[in-house]
């Protein structure tokens, strides 16, 4: 399954006044030479793999791009990544590139984070950074559990999961990553599947030219730890009617082919609630096509992509939907703090950071 995105690149709003390159960088140019260290088998190496893939169609100069970690076995990314680079501390990245979204225009701004470092610790940091609308990218790689403490249950672990923190099994109810973004009214919400490289590329395309925040959660297999979280979505015997996909301007379908070729399953939601529900597709007359839901990643209102956010299973993942959930615009909070600072500084006489500090109203003191 591949997901269709019909948000260009070209113009790449998100990367405005970001020198670009000569366009003659490969991927070759954004592989660092540091040894990669992951379990065999882990999902990262499929991303990784992706996104050095992916960024020269950015047609950015290395320089420009920069790379934000915590804390985890994702948190590594900046280190396979020929750009600049910072690992930083637990929960803490989305905080540490507003800043430097904020004092940088030029720089094109992605953070890496997994669900334990985004959603524990760093979840007020995530909420936060998403509902500003800063310029920046967020990646959260979702493998359902603590990989680089070995094994416990973080906050996207289904009820029951039994780990080394929690032998008798969980009882913390999981959090949903593209709920919880959608409730934060992020400007730009997407799920992928590591191993679907056609689908992973097409969104971060799409969340590169998105100004604004962009969150894009990435179901990622953990060999050691939790292999299998994903089977349903990905082993051909079930992946048609586990994976719901999501394409602007088309009626929500999935499923194995139904009378009229297309997905035998449907979605519609209800008109006094709000809510969305499964149902067998029937084509031709008398039937319930035109009933479906129309996925519309533009609409302003939220609801109708928090409620198809609501399919997903909390339980053992036997269905997902994946693609992109919202596009839409809005101001972003670095391009307006940018601007507030280039307003006040007439008024005040102050241009920059350091003459505000040295203004009269200080003193020495011996």
């Amino acid at each position: 399954m591949t997901t269709t995105v019909d948000l260009p690149i070209s113009a790449l709003p998100g990367t405005a006044g970001v020198p670009a390159s000569d366009g003659t960088l490969s991927r070759k140019d954004f592989t660092s030479d540091q040894e990669v260290r992951w379990c065999p088998g882990c999902g990262d190496y499929a991303i990784l793999s992706a996104m050095q893939g992916f960024l020269p169609e950015l047609g950015l100069k290395r320089e420009n791009i920069v790379f934000i970690s915590g804390i985890g076995c994702s948190s590594r990314f900046p280190y396979y990544l020929d750009t600049y680079g910072m690992h930083s501390i637990h929960g803490r990245a989305p905080s540490i590139a507003t800043g430097l979204a904020t004092t940088r225009e030029d720089l094109s701004v992605w953070v890496v984070t997994g669900d334990g470092d985004a959603l524990s610790i760093g979840g007020n940091h995530l909420i936060h950074a998403l509902r500003r609308n800063v310029n920046l990218k967020i990646l959260l790689f979702n493998n359902r559990i603590y990989g680089l403490t070995k094994g416990q249950y973080s906050p996207t672990s289904e009820i029951g999961k039994v780990t080394k923190s929690t032998p008798m099994g969980s009882l913390d109810h999981p959090f949903n990553p593209v709920s919880l973004a959608l409730g934060a009214e992020a400007t730009f919400v997407a799920r992928a599947v590591d191993s679907d490289r056609n689908q992973l590329s097409a969104i971060l395309s799409a969340a590169a030219a998105h100004r604004g925040t962009a969150l894009v959660e990435i179901y990622q297999n953990c060999p050691i730890f939790n292999d299998g979280a994903f089977d349903a979505l990905k082993e051909s015997a079930t992946k048609a009617d586990a994976i719901i996909p999501l394409r602007h301007g088309e009626p929500v379908r999935f499923g194995r082919p139904g009378e009229d070729g297309l997905g035998s399953k449907g979605v519609v939601r209800d008109p006094d609630t709000g809510s969305v529900s499964v149902v067998d597709v029937v084509p031709g007359p008398g039937g319930n096509v035109d009933n479906l839901l129309v996925h519309d990643v533009r609409a302003q209102d939220p609801s109708a992509a928090f409620a198809l956010s609501r399919l997903t299973d909390g339980g053992h993942l036997d269905r997902a939907p994946v693609g992109i959930f919202r596009s839409v615009e809005r101001p972003t909070y670095d391009d307006l703090a940018r601007r507030q600072v280039a307003s006040a500084a007439p008024a005040t006489g102050r241009a920059n950071l350091q003459s505000l500090l040295d203004g009269g109203d200080t003193w020495t003191v011996n």
